[in-house]
C-alpha cells in the first residue's frame, strides 16, 4: 500500500521567512511558490512549507538524509536553528540529531551509512 515517503510538511506561519530560511539551508529555490504553499525537491523527495499551520515540536518527525551529521547540524545552528538533541550516535554507525528551526518545527537529520537509494521507489 505504502509506497515511502514523498513528502515533509512544515508549518509556517510567516511564508517569506520560512521560504528565504529553507531556500539558504538547502541550497536552491523552491519548484513551487504560491502564498497557499511552498515545495522544495529535495533528493527525490519534498520539504513543504505550509502558512496555515501551528508549528511544533511533536507529531511526526521525519528525518532528513545528511552525508555529514556533524557538519550538517552546526550549520542549521550557524543558520538560527535552535539545537534540541545534538548528534548522537544510535548504533550500527547511525547519527541523529534534532533542531527546532526558526518557526518552532522539529527538524531531523539523519546519517545513515547503511540507507540505500536504489531502494526508493
Amino acid at each position: 500500500m505504502l509506497l515511502g515517503l514523498r513528502s515533509a510538511i512544515y508549518p509556517a506561519p510567516d511564508m517569506t521567512a520560512a521560504r528565504n530560511w529553507y531556500s539558504t539551508l538547502l541550497g536552491i529555490e523552491p519548484y513551487f511558490d504560491q502564498p497557499f504553499y511552498v515545495g522544495f525537491a529535495v533528493g527525490g523527495f519534498e520539504l513543504g512549507l505550509l502558512p496555515n499551520a501551528t508549528p511544533g515540536a511533536t507529531g511526526p518527525q521525519p528525518l532528513w538524509g545528511v552525508s555529514n551529521a556533524g557538519e550538517s547540524f552546526a550549520r542549521l545552528i550557524s543558520l538560527g536553528a535552535t539545537a534540541l538533541q545534538p548528534v548522537t550516535e544510535v548504533g550500527e554507525n547511525i547519527k541523529v540529531a534534532y533542531v527546532l528551526d526558526p518557526f518552532g518545527n522539529r527538524f531531523g537529520i539523519i546519517e545513515n551509512p547503511n540507507f540505500k537509494l536504489s531502494d526508493v521507489r
